[in-house]
């Protein structure tokens, strides 16, 4: 009881100090004349236009020995396009409030943007020749090269840094997953302008777009603007096929030697896709577990009975083409190795006994409760259209996600625990001078 009188307390104040929580948007679909298609949410209470995008296809197409191409391509994308060098671009975008971004991830390439309605017509102008007509010139290039090499020198002294990628380096041998999304000295030093420009004529085309737009504009007024922004990409863009991959979780644990007083922690074994039909199960499942903070067992058990770690967490991480069931946890050198000792025994427990009736009551109240805290903004809910759109959830999606998270019964989630948490997988990466652990067990 006391957990779930927490819960209803925390929803009751995130909701009540949520600065513009939305109910559930009105999402439609907007096909341009030239057939560029686009999810909309009209908001037309503030004069704001925000809009996410992707390509599909990201980090993990990059050519061996290119690693990091497609991170310093997201970097270099508003440093100067057509006939605007690097300063001129800048300046417009800060004399215009303009926000624009761009990133790259494993499997999607893309960027946000947010504006004044009144400026709408010069941003989107400015967003389409970033995308079709990027520069590339000497000085941008030299200097982010440079501020992308200070990045890497400085997460090699960063132990959490030092952790994921290890981990992902013994989960994924072989495999793009397996590398560092934003490459290594030597493939970044060996970056060329020429391999830029080939990026973009590659990999940024209309079939693998996706979009979605939310805020001050009409969806008769965003079809004739989606074709003036991105109609002059290519039609189609090069194959972004990766190989699937099972995580290889031997339930090992690696110990990567760094004089801090604190170890990093990261931990996974096997997890689910998007798709799979028991993953809202398994969603439920990992609130208790340790994605519901204060909640979650791991948090209680390590942090709050024991005072074991800084912070202890895990979440589901549906990739493409793997998936897995990861988390992390900082703690004192000294203390890792209890740490450890009960996070295989959570694990443990929670395969072999499931939750309780309560538990996932608790579960489902907080997770259908703090749905709306995720429309707090416009760029907020155009990221979520676009999220949408790349994990092909439907464009009701917004309107069945809560009674999804009802359906879940008592006898979905032990079932998916037994079947799915298996400590014998649990592979283990900590960073530090951690006591009390033996490392290959």
């Amino acid at each position: 009881m006391k957990i779930r009188l927490f819960a209803i307390f925390f929803l009751f104040v995130a909701l009540a100090l949520a600065p513009h929580a939305h109910a559930r948007p009105d999402v439609q679909r907007v096909i341009s004349p030239g057939g560029i298609e686009a999810w909309l949410v009209e908001d037309h209470a503030n004069p704001i236009i925000a809009v996410s995008f992707s390509f599909r296809g990201g980090t993990a197409l990059d050519p061996n020995g290119k690693e990091g191409l497609a991170d310093m391509v997201s970097a270099l994308l508003d440093e100067g396009a057509g006939d605007i060098d690097s300063e001129g671009f800048q300046r417009r975008l800060e004399d215009l409030s303009i926000s624009l971004r761009f990133e790259a991830g494993l499997d999607t390439f893309g960027g946000r943007l947010q504006t004044l309605t009144d400026n709408r017509d010069e941003v989107f102008g400015l967003l389409s020749l970033a995308v079709t007509k990027p520069r590339f010139d000497e000085e941008p290039v030299s200097r982010i090269r440079s501020q992308i090499l200070a990045n890497l020198r400085m997460a090699e002294e960063d132990p959490d840094k030092v952790a994921s990628e290890t981990l992902f380096a013994k989960l994924f041998p072989g495999h793009p997953y397996g590398r560092r999304a934003e490459g290594t000295a030597e493939s970044v030093a060996g970056l060329h302008i020429e391999d830029m420009k080939g990026f973009v004529a590659r990999r940024l085309a209309r079939d693998n777009l996706i979009v979605g737009v939310v805020g001050d504009i009409k969806a008769e007024d965003l079809g004739p603007l989606l074709d003036r922004t991105f109609g002059g990409l290519p039609q189609k863009a090069a194959a972004w096929n990766t190989p699937d991959i099972k995580a290889n979780a031997d339930g090992k644990l690696t110990v990567v030697s760094k004089a801090v007083p604190q170890s990093a922690i990261v931990f996974a074994q096997p997890g689910l896709k998007r798709k799979d039909p028991d993953f809202y199960a398994a969603y439920v499942m990992n609130y208790v577990l340790g994605g519901g903070s204060f909640a979650s067992r791991l948090y209680k058990q390590i942090r709050e009975e024991r005072g074991l770690a800084y912070s202890v967490y895990s979440y589901l991480y549906p990739m493409d083409h793997a998936a897995l069931l990861t988390g992390g946890a900082g703690t004192a050198n000294a203390r890792v190795g209890e740490t450890l000792s009960v996070l295989r025994d959570e694990w443990r427990k929670m395969a072999e006994k499931g939750v309780t009736a309560e538990e996932l009551a608790d579960a489902k109240t907080y997770l259908t409760g703090s749905f709306p805290l995720r429309f707090d903004s416009s760029l907020s809910i155009a990221r979520i259209l676009v999220g949408m759109q790349e994990d092909d959830l439907g464009i009701d999606f917004l309107d069945r996600r809560n009674d999804m998270i009802e359906a879940v019964t008592l006898e979905q989630v032990n079932r998916v625990a037994k079947t799915l948490l298996d400590p014998s997988k649990l592979s283990i990466v900590v960073v530090g001078e951690p006591e009390g652990v033996e490392t290959g067990k």
